[in-house]
């Protein structure tokens, strides 16, 4: 039982690293991004990167608190790429 524990933890703390190195590098693309859609892809891979460590640390922690986090960054996050997306194709969010 110790086994699995420990592995257990071993991966999460690998996952952590991972997910934090693409929030990192997405980061880099929407600060170095040369044209507006690729600034709007990379917001939502960070968004998405975000929710993973959010999640992953729920369950580092055994935080429910966490768990309830990550659907309200997951709402916020979809309607936010979906607005910023019709901005850049239409010029308004709202017709």
């Amino acid at each position: 039982m110790s086994a699995s524990l420990n592995l257990l933890g071993w991966a999460l703390d690998f996952a952590t690293i991972a997910v934090g190195l693409a929030l990192v590098l997405c980061g880099w693309r929407l600060l170095r991004g040369p044209e507006a859609p690729d600034r709007v892809l990379a917001l939502d891979t960070m968004y998405i990167n975000a929710l993973a460590l959010v999640i992953l640390l729920g369950m580092r922690w055994q935080m429910d608190l966490l768990f309830e986090a990550a659907l309200i960054i997951a709402l916020l996050g979809f309607a936010s790429t979906v607005a910023l997306a019709r901005y850049l194709s239409r010029g308004d969010v709202m017709e």
